[in-house]
């Protein structure tokens, strides 16, 4: 799964990488949770334009009577996506990347458990795949929120966690947001679990374990 995320990177490199025209909107974040409202972004390629949409984290289906159902929607398993009737439209109609530094999951020993942040080997930004949606409040308010994908785990999450979150490559960002042609055929290949040769995780403090604590120690890899 992925229940915590951290977007610990300059926002200017965010963009870069995004190949975003500003990086206006995007907030350095060490200990991004459920229902907290974080970056994603939208457009179908880079010439039709990528942009900053700022979400709240865990899906609202437009059809729910209540926003509490989107707590219990922080993740979507691909390999049903397009079965469940919350995620089945946003996977045709409204598919995101959700611009992160890494994740956190955490590993029991003994009676505690230690926290481990998983990041890309070279420390650059990746992006996992997600769906979003908009869902009017009973005041007419609209509110827009999304959900991360989850696959198998690799060799480096499955001492911890038997899911991880899709992380989709550069390479592949623009038939991920390209919503114009919806193909499921050429889309699957894309919710793979990442080689783990790519990646590292390391041991992290205890600060991560409360939402409220947002700074570098979040991340800050243990000696």
């Amino acid at each position: 799964m992925c229940g915590r995320f951290a977007l610990a990177l300059p926002p200017k490199s965010i963009a870069e990488h995004f190949q975003l025209d500003t990086d206006e909107g995007i907030e350095t974040r060490y200990n991004i949770a459920p229902t907290q409202n974080a970056a994603t972004i939208v457009g179908g390629s880079v010439t039709a334009g990528r942009t900053i949409a700022i979400r709240r984290w865990g899906l609202i289906p437009h059809w729910s009577k209540e926003a509490k159902i989107g707590a219990r929607m922080i993740n979507a398993r691909s390999e049903t996506v397009s079965e469940k009737s919350a995620f089945r439209n946003p996977f045709k109609e409204r598919r995101c990347l959700v611009p992160a530094s890494g994740f956190y999951e955490w590993k029991r020993e003994g009676s505690s458990k230690q926290p481990f942040y998983i990041r890309l080997r070279e420390g650059t930004p990746l992006a996992f795949a997600g769906l979003w949606d908009r869902w009017t409040d009973s005041d007419g308010r609209p509110v827009e929120s999304f959900t991360i994908l989850t696959t198998m785990a690799n060799d480096l999450i499955r001492p911890l966690h038997d899911r991880m979150p899709v992380i989709v490559k550069p390479e592949d960002y623009d038939l991920w947001l390209d919503t114009g042609d919806f193909d499921k055929t050429r889309l699957e290949p894309l919710l793979a679990p990442l080689d783990a040769g790519l990646m590292e995780r390391y041991p992290v403090g205890p600060e991560v374990n409360s939402a409220r604590n947002e700074d570098p120690r979040c991340v800050k890899r243990l000696s």
